[in-house]
């Protein structure tokens, strides 16, 4: 499974580097990095507080990729 995001965009909107946001949702700067480069899926409960913090649902954030689809490309 691969979760395509939009996550690196989000987060510069709010004009937060990812030292900031990792702070604030209380994981590591390479945590998000991580999550942010399709490295890392994030746990369902911090994918939603991730989602609670824009204030969107998790479909507007992450999107579910077959790995296929994502070896494609």
């Amino acid at each position: 499974m691969y979760l395509k995001n939009n996550l690196d965009k989000l987060r510069k909107l709010k004009g937060l580097t990812q030292e900031e946001f990792a702070n604030e949702l209380k994981v590591s700067r390479q945590t998000v990095s991580a999550i942010e480069n399709g490295k890392y899926n994030p746990s369902l409960d911090l994918a939603f507080e991730i989602a609670l913090y824009f204030n969107k649902t998790i479909e507007e954030i992450f999107i579910y990729e077959k790995e296929e689809n994502h070896e494609k490309k």
